[in-house]
């Protein structure tokens, strides 16, 4: 008999405890004995609940009970959920998170505790939800370099630019739509400046090269002051225009990463996608291009992720899943060191190294973010925008 304990039980937690109920007799068939629902660790009443029996209100209870296994921590944020993360794995207990924020934020230090302890601190629900991506990254690909991972990696953006491209909707008007549908928070800032996907490229470029790429050190930048002209023009000329977490290794090793609105080619992989789906595409220097596509939220399909690092977790109590990070990765400056096509409008005439599209607009080739801006002054532009090469 395994024992599991969840730590927060709001929409994750819940679909933890859900897919525990509906898909026990398979989980256990698959891990070789029963799991069973030990604790659920919340600060609300649920006496009233058919989980009265396992509800408790005290950590402590969780990190001295030796017989219990494994902690899922779906509370979210960085404060109570790094203490009790951090007791969880110094006390010996395999950890299961949903949370990007704080692997993204303090990931190194509680995969160092993970190691010393020779336990599992497993994540694969923080960047895709139900989409499986990051023991693809670690695992099946590991025989690759990996050279590149680019993708959508939040459903709510993503849904705003497809009304925008689609319903010819407004950013305001598409948010509200977003937030009345239950996509986006009332305070949807984490959402459409960015920070979402930032946090999720970081893990991703964290998992794919070993090295440590932390959110406040990548270029971000959301969807808020997009303008539907351009969402308009880019459609016309045969690209979409989406929010992408982008990764790429550099040559000698060195990496970037960033976040922005960007044009992508209509035969892209990731331009069809729509709605509140996410799509991430991996490239390797011996499989070419791979990409995993899904819902990249809701309850049961979050939970599914988290339910299967659990019997990870526990099919590896004797040998630990060895992953993670253990230094700083060497970021090249994204101004002055990565070159790519850009998109400019602005009503200009139009550059004879520019290619140029309805609408008073032209994609540029390729140069760095400085040199962009400094001829997108040169000209007025109005916007400017990378393009996915």
């Amino acid at each position: 008999m395994a024992n599991v304990a969840i730590m927060g039980f709001g929409t994750v937690g819940s679909g933890v405890a859900e897919v525990l109920r509906m898909n026990g007799e398979s989980i256990a068939r698959k891990l070789g004995e029963p799991l069973r629902l030990q604790y659920i660790l919340d600060v609300r009443d649920l006496s009233a609940t058919e989980y009265a029996g396992v509800a408790v209100k005290d950590f402590s209870v969780l990190e001295s009970d030796p017989n219990l296994d494994v902690v899922v921590e779906s509370i979210g944020g960085a404060k109570v959920a790094l203490d009790f993360t951090r007791r969880a794995l110094l006390a010996g207990k395999h950890v299961v998170t949903s949370n990007k924020e704080l692997v993204a934020a303090h990931g190194k230090e509680l995969l160092a505790i993970a190691r010393e302890k020779n336990v599992n601190y497993l994540f694969e629900a923080s960047v895709g939800g139900g989409i499986p991506v990051l023991r693809p990254l670690f695992q099946c690909l590991a025989g690759n370099q990996i050279e590149e991972v680019v993708g959508i990696l939040n459903g709510t953006t993503n849904y705003i630019l497809t009304r925008m491209v689609k319903g010819g909707v407004p950013f305001g008007e598409a948010l509200q739509e977003a937030q009345a549908k239950g996509y986006a928070e009332q305070n949807p800032a984490a959402d459409v400046e960015g920070l979402d996907a930032g946090r999720k490229i970081c893990i991703l470029s964290d998992l794919a090269w070993g090295k440590e790429v932390r959110p406040e050190a990548i270029s971000i930048r959301g969807i808020s002051d997009l303008d539907l002209e351009d969402v308009a023009v880019a459609d016309r000329a045969g690209y979409r225009v989406k929010l992408l977490g982008r990764a790429l290794r550099l040559p000698g090793g060195r990496q970037a990463a960033y976040v922005s609105p960007h044009l992508v080619p209509a035969d892209c992989p990731v331009a069809p996608v729509d709605d509140v789906f996410n799509a991430i595409m991996v490239r390797g220097n011996a499989v070419g291009d791979v990409m995993f596509y899904g819902r990249g939220a809701g309850d049961l399909p979050t939970a599914s992720a988290v339910v299967g690092d659990v019997l990870d977790a526990l099919q590896h109590r004797d040998q630990r899943r060895d992953l993670g990070w253990s230094e700083s990765a060497d970021l090249a400056d994204l101004e002055t060191e990565v070159s790519m096509p850009w998109y400019l409008r602005g009503g200009f005439e139009a550059p004879a190294d520019c290619r140029t599209l309805s609408g008073g607009a032209v994609i540029a080739p390729a140069m760095t973010g400085r040199e962009a801006r400094a001829l997108a002054g040169r000209l007025g532009a109005k916007a400017l925008l990378p393009v996915l090469e």
